[in-house]
């Protein structure tokens, strides 16, 4: 590990991440959200009553799956196959990633005790902060919605968040923090202040098709947790004319839900099918995506608390997000923090 200006440095060439984090600061800000009033909870969080929201398979789109959100007294968010009696509910963390390849992947136990795409469920973890839920599912294929995670943040609502009697734990970094990935992709966190545990996302993305770049900064409330939780995955055209062709002669590939309703698919020069979340003309479903629906999934998989702190993310995935909680984990780098 080296110490650089941006912080130490977990992963990467110093050099480099001095070059991809000029790039970064000089691509304008699309959009700038950060409430003046943001109250940080002093207690757990679990439902009011159960709820359950279904929709197609993500991974087999003829299939129609279910999940069914119910209150929970044991810390943390805990994923239960209901097709497995056998096996051991999976707890959303950090120490339970079994595979970023395409999607994030939780295992725990047995290898076909494992869960699917469970980024645009867990997100809603730190995103609503909702602490404790049992979630009983009836496969490792999660659904995939129209309209982003929205179907479940509104089933959520609907069941009612409330506090219980258990102090919360806030944990942030214990100095500065930097890891770089490929592409000139990387990450950095920086702790929050003591007495203020809020987490400030600074995200930006640079893709080779029509969304080109966008960049938002915006603080981690529920309020703008709900707003993008309605964007969708997005992938070029010429990978989802793959999916639909040359793609089903592969069996992780030939049953995916994917239609140009749950999917943003964009092609060289425009879109394919129409975006959403405009400000001033300008889609930014994309980085509202990766910033809610990707990056917080990551951060969620911090279970020892609610993170907080500030985070810069430009370029990175799946695989940057969960190799960074990964190491914090690792190399100790995570402290408790007062809520002031």
């Amino acid at each position: 590990m080296v110490q650089t200006s941006h912080g130490l440095l977990l992963q990467g060439d110093a050099s480099l991440l001095d070059n991809e984090m000029r790039k970064f600061l000089a691509q304008p800000v699309d959009m700038e959200w950060v409430p003046e009033q943001d109250t940080a909870g002093r207690f757990l969080t679990t439902l009011k009553d159960p709820v359950s929201v279904s929709g197609p398979g993500t991974f087999f789109g003829k299939a129609r799956r279910t999940l069914r959100f119910e209150p929970c007294e044991t810390e943390g968010w805990w994923l239960d196959r209901t097709d497995l009696p056998d096996s051991m509910p999976i707890r959303v963390a950090a120490n339970n990633i079994w595979t970023t390849q395409r999607n994030i992947v939780l295992c725990s136990g047995s290898p076909h005790n494992y869960v699917r795409m469970v980024e645009h469920i867990v997100a809603l973890r730190l995103g609503l902060r909702l602490d404790n839920v049992r979630i009983r599912m009836d496969s490792g294929d999660p659904p995939l919605f129209d309209r982003g995670s929205m179907d479940l943040v509104e089933a959520l609502d609907r069941a009612g968040i409330c506090e219980t009697t258990r102090p919360v734990t806030y944990v942030t970094v214990r100095e500065p923090v930097a890891i770089l990935g490929p592409g000139g992709s990387f990450l950095t966190v920086q702790p929050c202040a003591a007495g203020r545990p809020v987490l400030d996302l600074d995200c930006a993305v640079d893709f080779k098709t029509a969304i080109g770049r966008q960049r938002i900064r915006m603080r981690l409330t529920p309020e703008t947790a709900r707003h993008g939780a309605l964007a969708r995955t997005n992938c070029s055209f010429a990978q989802m004319a793959f999916v639909k062709t040359i793609g089903r002669f592969f069996a992780d590939m030939r049953n995916l839900g994917y239609t140009t309703r749950n999917i943003l698919i964009a092609g060289r020069w425009g879109y394919y099918n129409t975006p959403l979340l405009l400000n001033d003309g300008k889609s930014l479903e994309a980085v509202w995506h990766r910033a809610i629906l990707d990056l917080v999934a990551a951060l969620s998989l911090v279970h020892t608390g609610r993170f907080v702190g500030t985070v810069q993310s430009y370029k990175a995935g799946h695989a940057l997000d969960c190799t960074l909680v990964r190491l914090l984990y690792e190399r100790d780098l995570l402290c408790p923090v007062s809520a002031g």
